[in-house]
């Protein structure tokens, strides 16, 4: 294994270890059973820094392993698919908007929130319907769903306003650090 693909490794696993410690530590209870975490910020730049593939590992990796740890086990699936797809969808989009401007980190995070918010009103849904409750309808299912999207809306924000400020400081960290190492952005 060239020293490269080594440094590249590792840093993958330190965005693996990032979002995991943004997630599960940075974290503030709502109404709703579930919290609003800072996590999102580094799972837009797992995709933006490692491109969609390590990207979405990383960004759904260390996302799930919060929820594992957390006490949320039943989210740990969603959790991860859901992340994932909002690092592949960060990376292809900053790819596709040449890069390193603030507008391209703004655009990408905005459609990767969008993948959160109604990723997880979908799996809330499932997991209530699935809850073995038989009076629980599918109206009643999105009602409670419902409820979890303003929360959702403010984590979405943090994390995009945290990716848009801590971007150009990674981007310099990881050019003097890892020169070598050829990174998505």
């Amino acid at each position: 294994m060239k020293k490269q693909d080594t440094a590249f490794l590792v840093t993958a696993a330190m965005f693996t270890a990032l979002t995991f410690v943004a997630t599960y530590i940075i974290r503030f209870p709502t109404p709703t059973m579930g919290y609003v975490n800072v996590g999102d910020c580094f799972v837009i730049l797992s995709g933006i820094f490692l491109g969609p593939a390590f990207g979405a590992l990383a960004g759904g990796l260390g996302s799930a392993l919060s929820d594992l740890v957390g006490g949320y086990s039943l989210f740990v699936p969603g959790t991860f698919v859901i992340k994932a797809l909002m690092a592949l969808v960060a990376a292809l989009l900053f790819r596709a908007l040449k890069k390193r401007a603030v507008a391209a980190v703004l655009i990408s995070g905005i459609a990767a929130e969008a993948i959160m918010v109604t990723g997880y009103f979908g799996y809330n849904i499932l997991l209530t319907s699935l809850s073995g409750n038989a009076d629980v309808s599918l109206a009643a299912a999105a009602a409670s769903s419902a409820a979890e999207i303003p929360f959702n809306l403010v984590q979405g924000s943090i994390g995009i306003v945290l990716a848009i400020v801590l971007q150009p400081l990674v981007h310099r960290i990881l050019q003097k650090t890892l020169s070598g190492v050829r990174f998505a952005a």
